[in-house]
């Protein structure tokens, strides 16, 4: 699954999917200072950590996230075994393909049907469901698989950041669980090195086989302040590179950045509307607005996705 561009290129050019623009530039060159023994600015094999948000900065996200897609598949694969789902919100709204009166219900909504559709199962289980999805679900729009619409530019990156002895993380609000089962076959990143939001689970005894089962509670929401704290449970290090596409990785940047040198904040910018997709500000998914002001102050780098990218998905 993962390809990283081929032959000589390659070879020669470690981020071929990138224009020869002052984004791409300004990585290798950062790269380059922190790897070079004698540098100022060297940083030991040991430190060099990079952090990634994962929806909107390593795949899509729209129209919605791609877990929320799971998830309403799961609500009407369930639905025989839940006839009251006809009749009670948000249920009735996506088995009805009523999306509008799912979203009505807000966040509390979201949380009812993750939990209806996340919980009440093994931890094996939920990793064979997530992983046979994963498999063939494809987007609406664009008719391919999920796990296609990963971004090329940013699988260089992260090849490209390993060949140089940084070991590399998802750092997401998404579910903890629902991104272990596939990472590393599409990314290169092993499930250790995942971090993400996670339901209560609770250890049992069934059929005298140990089992992990997932409860119907939200037990940490990684996102926004959520992710430092995350961080720095889970990997015990602080970044010296950090990635994101919106305000919920605001506070990740900053944690990354802010009175710690050398480090590299990176931003995606989704402008292309013809290749992808094109929002900021008023989005409702990925909303990036103050961190795109801050940006030029703390001296992050913004990709913009139209001018940055040769291409967008893999295989283009």
């Amino acid at each position: 699954m993962l390809q990283t561009g081929s032959g000589i290129a390659a070879a020669n050019d470690p981020l071929p999917s990138w224009n020869d623009t002052a984004a791409k530039q300004s990585i290798m060159e950062f790269v380059e200072r922190v790897t070079q023994e004698g540098s100022p600015d060297f940083v030991p094999v040991e430190e060099r950590i990079a952090t990634f948000d994962n929806d909107g900065t390593l795949w899509s996200e729209q129209p919605y996230y791609f877990q929320l897609a799971f998830a309403l598949d799961r609500v009407k694969a369930m639905a025989p075994d839940h006839p009251e789902w006809k009749t009670k919100q948000p249920f009735k709204g996506v088995l009805e393909g009523d999306l509008k009166a799912v979203m009505a219900g807000g966040k509390k909504s979201l949380i009812e049907i993750v939990a209806a559709t996340h919980a009440g199962m093994t931890a094996d289980e939920f990793e064979q469901i997530v992983t046979d999805w994963i498999s063939t679900a494809k987007h609406p729009k664009t008719g391919r698989l999920y796990r296609e619409m990963i971004f090329q530019p940013m699988l260089e990156l992260l090849v490209y950041l390993r060949a140089n002895d940084f070991k590399t993380f998802i750092v997401s609000g998404g579910g903890i669980e629902f991104m272990r089962p596939w990472t590393e076959a599409t990314y290169g990143i092993p499930p250790e090195q995942v971090v993400g939001s996670s339901i209560k689970t609770r250890y049992e005894v069934r059929d005298g086989k140990p089992v992990i089962v997932r409860l119907p509670e939200v037990d940490f929401v990684d996102d926004k302040e959520g992710k430092p704290v995350g961080i720095h449970s889970h990997i015990g290090r602080r970044p010296i590179l950090a990635a994101g596409n919106s305000d919920g990785d605001w506070q990740m940047l900053q944690y990354t950045t802010i009175g710690r040198s050398p480090s590299f904040g990176l931003i995606v910018h989704h402008t292309d509307g013809e290749r992808e997709w094109a929002y900021d500000r008023e989005s409702h998914i990925g909303q990036l607005d103050k961190a795109l002001d801050d940006a030029q102050q703390k001296g992050w780098t913004v990709v913009d996705m139209k001018q940055d990218w040769k291409t967008i998905y893999p295989g283009e």
